[in-house]
């Protein structure tokens, strides 16, 4: 069992089993497999409740008593995906990533994924010991297999991780830093090409402390996170590669619980990955991967093995799963803190919120007016100049433009606008040349008018807005619908959910820093409610969620976790419903994140079958000046696609085209 560094916490799901005797395990085990059938029962419950050392000493005492081979035994007897796990279990850890290695370059084809999973997130001395094992099992050299079975800048890397060399001096020099981040931006950003050779070096070999402070000084530096680069300058395995590499810097259990989400989300699930996690890192690091897991997805590590498996398989999975983390009373380890810091630091300090579209260098209204005009002017009309003016051209310089329209044509460009163009591309060009708050008060408006209401758009946009922007909203609508917004929101709500949108309606939010004693206030105010309690819950998440600044409620949100176990989100889903629920867990989610709120909202827009054009243009227009460059970032991180590929294979013609200038550019 890999043993914690000195002074810190054991982080595993699995320890030595108390009055632990080999010999005893021995027998029961002999006894389990015996004779007709086997006992699963009696096998899972042994193996998963022994560390891996103690496994070992099981294994002798087997085959000392019985002269015969207990992995051997247990194949024999056992089939399928429980077979694997418990198999797997009984390796000695370098032994079984070595199998997994074995596995992942024999015959037809090659697992790089699991190549990647392995050698980027192993230590120097799991590197060493891996190696000495592959040898041992396999009579092999573990590196000459590699170079055999992979090619390329993806093969270098492998190798460079294989030497188990990888500094580990937690000194840091602040002049290295800034050289190897001037180093990669200029093998990368402002290289034609690419010189991989310096990404291979410097991230296969740099310590991780080192490594952070150079991903936090290319943030500053570059205005973009590494991850961006390395997916713009990169490609294939070599990049999945990097980026797994870099994940593993940044939080190693954020990596895997990320990669046990993966292989079981969606239809299937993958057994293999789910089984070499799981028995790797039992010993290691599984409170925090369940921790972040928890924070992340919303969902307990726990609950999901238990909906998407079965049979003994599952219930060995739970066992070293260790505990769930959705139940009441469950402890609340360190992890939930750093992933905690990890969404407030993207939320706040990560970068500078960044739109896509930015006012035009030499802008000429005079010029831009009398190429509309010519675009639409005849038989025909030319949407590319439209597009291209339109969505190039920031929101002040679009009202300049009509304007110079109006003066000398005598012509409203908005009505010229809607008779040439028409459908989707109408709404999205003719959305970017309102002034935003007059846009958001049409929104709102469409939102409720004819049958029935779109409290989808109502939330979106009221849940997210800044006061100064809520202000203006009030004014437009009150210009354009001679009705105050307020009073058209009581005609066409009710209920909690009317008050929570006349609440944030107001525009009163606070606006100052956080006050930890308020913060622990707050939080045990809505932490107090009874549960059934629905109206007394509600009323109390609305008086502080719809009035509390944005960094006093992320101080609210850790504080409520402390006390009760629960993220507050998770809390709402569960106790509410509807429309409220959608409402809170929309601001929890903007106060969170906002640009990865938005992201959330693009993929589903265009996600399944169809397109909700409505949202996506919505989003396009009104974050365009805003903060599209942090969506995109935070689009790629969560999808593993661009929103640039995304909005590519949904959409099509003008209509795409336009998004795609809005967009901004390939991530």
């Amino acid at each position: 069992m890999a043993k914690p560094a000195q002074g810190a916490k054991y982080r595993g799901s699995i320890h030595d089993f108390p009055g632990f005797d080999p010999n005893q395990d021995a027998e029961a085990l002999y006894t389990a497999m015996k004779g007709f059938g086997s006992d699963k029962e009696a096998i899972l419950d042994i193996i998963t409740s022994r560390s891996n050392r103690q496994r070992q000493e099981i294994c002798q005492s087997y085959k000392s008593l019985y002269g015969k081979d207990l992995i051997a035994d247990l194949k024999y007897e056992l089939t399928g995906k429980f077979e694997r796990l418990i198999v797997g279990l009984m390796r000695p850890p370098a032994y079984c990533d070595a199998k997994e290695i074995k596995d992942a370059i024999s015959g037809i084809g090659t697992d790089e994924k699991c190549l990647i999973e392995i050698l980027a997130s192993r230590t120097n001395e799991q590197m060493h010991q891996l190696v000495a094992a592959y040898k041992d099992a396999y009579e092999r050299d573990l590196e000459a297999d590699i170079i055999g079975d992979t090619s390329g800048h993806f093969q270098k890397m492998l190798v460079v991780l294989l030497q188990g060399t990888r500094e580990e001096d937690d000194v840091v020099s602040e002049d290295l830093v800034q050289q190897d981040v001037q180093d990669l931006y200029e093998a990368g950003e402002l290289k034609w090409g690419t010189d991989e050779a310096q990404f291979i070096y410097i991230l296969g070999n740099r310590s991780k402390q080192h490594l952070r402070l150079v991903f936090d000084e290319y943030l500053k530096t570059t205005g973009k996170p590494i991850e961006a680069s390395i997916r713009r300058e990169l490609s294939g395995d070599f990049e999945k590669l990097m980026l797994a590499v870099v994940k593993c810097i940044r939080s190693t259990p954020e990596y895997f619980a990320e990669r046990l989400f993966k292989a079981m989300k969606g239809l299937g699930t993958r057994d293999n990955t789910l089984i070499r996690i799981m028995v790797s890192r039992s010993e290691l690091d599984m409170l925090d991967i369940r921790e972040i897991f928890r924070t992340k997805y919303e969902k307990s590590l726990y609950s999901m093995i238990k909906n998407d498996t079965s049979g003994e398989y599952k219930k060995s999975l739970l066992k070293l799963c260790g505990g769930d983390d959705d139940a009441a009373g469950q402890f609340f380890p360190e992890a939930a803190q750093v992933a905690y810091q990890m969404w407030e630091l993207s939320a706040v300090a990560r970068v500078e919120l960044k739109g896509t579209v930015r006012p035009a260098n030499d802008f000429n209204p005079d010029a831009d007016a009398k190429a509309l005009r010519k675009a639409m002017k005849g038989l025909g009309t030319d949407e590319d100049t439209i597009i291209d003016i339109v969505t190039h051209r920031s929101n002040a310089q679009r009202q300049q433009i009509r304007q110079t329209f109006k003066s000398h044509f005598g012509r409203d460009l908005m009505t010229d606008l809607k008779s040439e163009i028409s459908g989707d591309l109408a709404r999205l060009i003719l959305g970017l040349m309102m002034p935003p708050a007059h846009y958001d008060a049409k929104q709102l408006k469409k939102a409720m008018e004819g049958a029935g209401t779109d409290e989808k758009a109502l939330i979106e946009i009221l849940a997210t807005r800044t006061n100064a922007e809520i202000r203006a909203i009030n004014e437009a609508y009150k210009e354009d619908y001679h009705k105050s917004l307020e009073d058209a929101l009581s005609s066409d709500t009710s209920g909690h959910f009317r008050r929570i949108l006349i609440s944030l309606a107001t525009g009163n939010r606070e606006e100052g820093g956080e006050n930890l004693d308020q913060a622990r206030e707050d939080a045990q105010e809505i932490a107090d409610t009874p549960s059934g309690d629905k109206t007394s819950l509600e009323t109390r998440f609305m008086t502080i969620l719809c009035t509390r600044s944005y960094p006093h409620l992320r101080r609210v949100f850790q504080e409520f976790i402390k006390m009760t176990n629960y993220d507050v989100e998770h809390t709402i889903k569960k106790e509410m419903s509807g429309d409220v629920r959608d409402a809170f867990v929309a601001i929890v989610q903007s106060v969170k994140n906002k640009p990865l709120f938005f992201a959330d909202k693009l993929y589903k827009s265009m996600k399944g079958a169809g397109t909700d054009e409505k949202t996506l243009t919505r989003i396009m227009v009104s974050r365009s000046e805003i903060d599209l460059l942090n969506i995109r970032r935070e689009f790629i991180e969560k999808y593993d696609k661009s929103l640039h590929q995304a909005i590519e294979g949904d959409t099509s013609g003008d209509f795409l085209k336009a998004l795609l200038a809005l967009c901004g550019g390939e991530d």
